[in-house]
């Protein structure tokens, strides 16, 4: 139960702070434009209505996905009217707790629209939304996390006339007292801020003021709502996780997570003399910190050793040089063609690395990077009693993969080798040959735990039977792409298309998540290597600018500052925030900054956030760098007792 309430972090998609504050401020929303256009393309809410309308999805992920995408796009009333039609078909067949995340998400579409409601049927319409998440906590019972949370966050923010303040403080108190059952701690943020929120407007400034510093948050100005586990932070980067540490084989193998932009992995070995590494961070500091928390966390530990490098990224290598202070003698092995990996990492743009890995981030700790023992081949080695199969692998993020497997403990950890991206998507790089070749070594050594580089990535990417069943949906995509690239077809039309293979949506699927967050990138991957700098559509023959469509909107059509930021907010309206970013990008360097384009242009880059939180965090990374905004952690959950 567990798994598949972590599984439901998506929820944070739906954008709820905007929808229930138009409820108590209805004629400034009344104000706001309204979509005029059709309503765009989306390949992920088209992909998510299939899969959803096949067949109740085992993982509810999925269906508060299609509810966050729907919100998202500003489609509310169309996704009540789809979760409604479904919640009908599937009734007679569902569990308790599924009928409570449907009515959940329902409940949700309905407080996004409320705007739209006219205004002397608004009342009834909130009315008839809170008794409908009374009726989800009350069927989803003592495990309706989600119903009880977002009870709480709509409760909190009505207006005092609907007397809903101490409903919402004891849905949000129950949320704190009953933690473990969030999908992830990342949840809390929210929960925190309402609370806080609630103290503030009772007059309790201390309080309010604990319950701020609890979330993470440095003011009370929040436009959007973020439950997503992801962090930001200007000098440390990217993290994908609160702070944790776990074992995934008791007394034996160590997880980290939080600490910086990778996953960190301690092995002790059988005889307990020897603490061995799987990969060495992005930066000494953090590298630090981790082994730090470690070493606090499980005192006495044996002295580090060996460190296990899974291939030659920034994010895996950079730590190295710490590793190298805490024991001289200490021994790296890695692949003997990490050069060539290192090289394309020093010609790529490092606005990128400062973006990911934080101020702190310096490539010299990445290039001063060696191996001392090179694994050109498979080798089996035995340290302080462990054995460790090394595993050499094509792979499909570098060239230089590592499977290290651990047969006693039937654990096998795998790095990056299923990375979504097929290698960063900012440099010459993936393999989506040697990630399928690497599917079938897992497969034939078919080890029960599989732990890679990233947490999403262990989340989402288990088992040996998700990567077998994600293997043949992943060869029909290429087949589809390339098809497609000979018949000259645009890469922005071969994402519209929505390929699904035939047997996806079916109900038996466990990679339907898995899927959806590897296709975008697939097709982009696949396509970047099979077309060269002249397209078909003549895209590449020229050499103009984004200044240079800026200055024809505005010196050839003569639009102003206003007109463009109207736009923008019709766009945005539409469900268009990439085209309201890129028409920003576009034109901001002919106006002073501050004013109305660079705050429509800021909203844009906020739901494009929010729309790729969860399942395309590479793109929540670059879109909180445009605008420099912050996502705090939340304040650390306490280790749980060994």
């Amino acid at each position: 139960m567990k798994s598949k309430s972590r599984a439901l972090g998506i929820l944070a998609c739906l954008g709820l702070l905007a929808s229930v504050l138009a409820v108590a401020n209805p004629v400034a929303r009344d104000s706001e434009p309204k979509p005029v256009h059709n309503r765009p393309d989306r390949p992920e809410l088209e992909y998510l209505k299939v899969v959803n309308k096949a067949h109740p999805p085992s993982d509810p992920e999925l269906l508060f996905l299609l509810m966050g995408q729907f919100a998202n796009a500003n489609q509310h009333r169309q996704g009540i009217d789809f979760i409604t039609a479904l919640l009908k078909e599937y009734e007679p067949k569902l569990t308790a707790a599924q009928k409570s995340h449907y009515m959940t998400a329902i409940a949700s579409l309905r407080a996004g629209y409320a705007a739209e409601v006219p205004v002397w049927s608004r009342i009834g319409w909130v009315n008839e939304t809170i008794a409908m998440l009374d009726e989800a906590k009350q069927t989803g019972g003592e495990i309706a996390f989600v119903a009880r949370w977002m009870s709480g966050v709509v409760r909190a923010q009505l207006p005092w006339f609907f007397k809903q303040r101490a409903a919402a403080e004891q849905d949000l108190q129950w949320c704190l007292d009953n933690a473990a059952l969030a999908p992830h701690h990342g949840w809390l943020r929210e929960v925190y801020f309402h609370l806080g929120l609630l103290r503030r407007n009772s007059g309790d400034q201390a309080q309010a003021a604990s319950y701020l510093a609890r979330s993470g948050l440095s003011d009370w100005n929040k436009p959007v709502i973020f439950t997503t586990p992801n962090s930001e932070d200007v000098n440390g980067g990217h993290a994908f996780a609160p702070r944790v540490i776990r074992e995934a084989v008791p007394g034996k193998v160590y997880v980290l997570s939080g600490y910086e932009f990778t996953e960190y992995y301690f092995i002790v070995s059988e005889d307990r003399q020897q603490l061995i590494s799987i990969d060495a961070g992005s930066r000494p500091d953090s590298a630090r910190a981790a082994y730090d928390a470690l070493r606090a966390r499980v005192p006495g530990l044996p002295p580090l050793t060996t460190v296990f490098v899974t291939h030659a990224h920034w994010d895996h290598v950079g730590g190295h040089r710490y590793f190298r202070q805490v024991n001289p003698h200490i021994k790296f092995y890695g692949r003997g063609n990490f050069a060539d990996e290192i090289h394309r990492e020093t010609v790529a743009p490092q606005k990128f690395s400062t973006l990911f890995f934080g101020k702190g981030f310096d490539l010299a700790d990445v290039t001063s990077y060696r191996p001392d023992v090179a694994v050109d081949q498979a080798m089996e080695i035995s340290i302080g009693g462990t054995r460790f199969d090394l595993l050499p692998a094509a792979g499909g993020e570098t060239e230089d993969a590592l499977l290290v497997h651990l047969p006693q403990y039937s654990t096998m950890f795998v790095g990056d080798f299923i990375m979504p991206y097929l290698g960063a998507p900012f440099v010459e790089e993936g393999n989506l040959p040697g990630l399928l070749s690497a599917i079938e070594t897992i497969q034939k050594k078919a080890p029960r735990q599989i732990l890679h580089g990233h947490e999403p990535l262990t989340r989402i990417y288990r088992s040996t039977a998700i990567l077998s069943e994600l293997k043949g949906h992943l060869q029909w995509l290429d087949q589809q792409v390339v098809e497609a690239i000979k018949r000259g077809d645009e890469r922005g039309s071969i994402h519209q298309a929505n390929l699904i293979p035939p047997t996806l949506p079916s109900g038996q699927s466990s990679v339907q998540l898995g899927y959806l967050i590897m296709r975008e990138n697939v097709i982009n991957r696949v396509w970047d290597q099979h077309v060269g700098y002249w397209q078909s559509d003549l895209q590449g023959m020229d050499y103009l600018t984004r200044a240079d469509r800026g200055s024809a909107l505005v010196d050839y059509l003569g639009v102003s500052e206003q007109e463009l930021a109207a736009a923008l907010q019709k766009m945005i309206a539409d469900g268009k925030h990439e085209l309201a970013a890129d028409t920003y990008e576009s034109t901001k360097a002919r106006f002073p900054a501050g004013g109305a384009l660079e705050k429509s242009g800021r909203a844009a880059y906020l739901k494009l956030m929010e729309k790729y939180q969860e399942f395309n965090p590479f793109k929540f990374i670059i879109y909180s760098g445009r605008i420099e905004h912050v996502t705090p952690q939340v304040e650390p959950l306490k280790p749980a007792a060994r």
